[in-house]
């Protein structure tokens, strides 16, 4: 059975640290308090505290569970996103490097409605703020930490196939998708775009050529979908900073360049991304070979990267409309479509649409 939120008691707690070799202890009380902002499921903070001593026990963990919004909780479950996560964590991790959280308890019913993830407190990480962006040394530890998502995972087939985008999925017509969600995006969010950001938003959806609708061929890797900021847990009281990234439900077979993307785009301002990119793109491109990555040419990483550049723009027209409405998600959307239009805008990527 898989407990819900109320039902972290201590007794339970107590197991389940025990079977995480916590050792003999004894969780004599628990209090949860909601934290995060995000649509597609529910997060809260579990603190804890002992019988006695327990120097190896965590004094908080983090529990994630399915969202209270009707609406939010019918897109995950159709999009199998609670189920992916669970997969993620349980079978994929162990053979990355990428800084991860350590999960404690993990399990998901048959349908992929109710779910639960108890995972470590990355305090005193905090997460990232679309809105607010980041610093450029920021993007870049996110950058390269994309490495150890991507080099062990880089075309294995049998990897790829099994998280490949299922022929009668949600996004098996991607492009279809876009083109319906479109207008609802374009009513709620086209008046706080400049022109030429709205012009290529809206070329995308009618583009037979648009890479953001193609195959995903070759080179191709695990990716992460929603590399935002968001989605990572930063500690910048060191050098660099240190990002363990999280929230893995959207997890798929992709192109690597796409999560890259995602991250220089959506987390930086333009006049920051246009100072940096390239250099961090260097040191990403040198580190996928420093990590075993062969036959992947510079002249090439940069040819994905324009390619990458309307990664986002799916994930801001179709999640805008998907998700419940809230003001900081309109927010939110409206700064990502501005910087996600403006990268393809600036890497003259539109040329790939014709």
């Amino acid at each position: 059975m898989i407990p819900s939120l109320e039902s972290l008691t201590a007794p339970w707690l107590t197991d389940c640290l025990r079977s995480n070799g916590c050792g003999d202890v004894v969780v004599s009380a628990v209090r949860s308090r909601p934290i995060g902002t995000g649509q597609t499921a529910g997060c809260a903070r579990i603190e804890i505290d002992y019988a006695a001593g327990a120097p190896a026990a965590p004094r908080s963990l983090v529990a994630k569970y399915p969202s209270a919004d009707a609406q939010s909780r019918g897109t995950a479950v159709a999009m199998g996103l609670h189920r992916r996560e669970v997969e993620f964590y349980r079978d994929v991790a162990p053979r990355l490097s990428i800084r991860l959280p350590h999960c404690y308890f993990l399990d998901v019913d048959d349908a992929g409605e109710n779910f639960l993830i108890l995972m470590e407190d990355l305090a005193p990480a905090r997460p990232g703020d679309q809105l607010a962006g980041c610093s450029a040394a920021v993007a870049r530890a996110a950058v390269l930490e994309l490495v150890g998502l991507q080099a062990p995972t880089w075309c294995d087939a049998t990897l790829g196939a099994r998280f490949a985008e299922p022929e009668d999925g949600v996004f098996s017509d991607m492009a279809g998708l876009y083109r319906r969600m479109l207008p609802e995006f374009v009513a709620r969010y086209g008046a706080a775009l400049d022109a030429a950001e709205l012009d290529v938003i809206e070329r995308l959806g009618d583009s037979p050529r648009a890479p953001l609708f193609a195959p995903v061929g070759r080179p191709f890797c695990l990716e992460h979908r929603d590399y935002r900021l968001d989605n990572l847990m930063i500690d910048e009281s060191c050098t660099p900073p240190r990002v363990t990234v999280v929230d893995w439900q959207g997890m798929r077979t992709g192109r690597p360049l796409n999560d890259v993307a995602l991250c220089l785009a959506g987390g930086l301002e333009p006049e920051v991304r246009r100072q940096v990119e390239q250099d961090v793109l260097r040191d990403y491109h040198r580190a996928l070979l420093a990590a075993g990555v062969a036959g992947f040419s510079w002249d090439a990483c940069w040819h994905e990267y324009r390619r990458a550049a309307f990664a986002g723009f799916g994930l801001t027209v179709i999640a805008s409309v998907a998700v419940a409405r809230t003001e900081r998600g309109d927010a939110m959307f409206i700064a990502m479509a501005r910087r996600y239009a403006r990268h393809a805008v600036d890497l003259r990527a539109d040329e790939l649409l014709r």
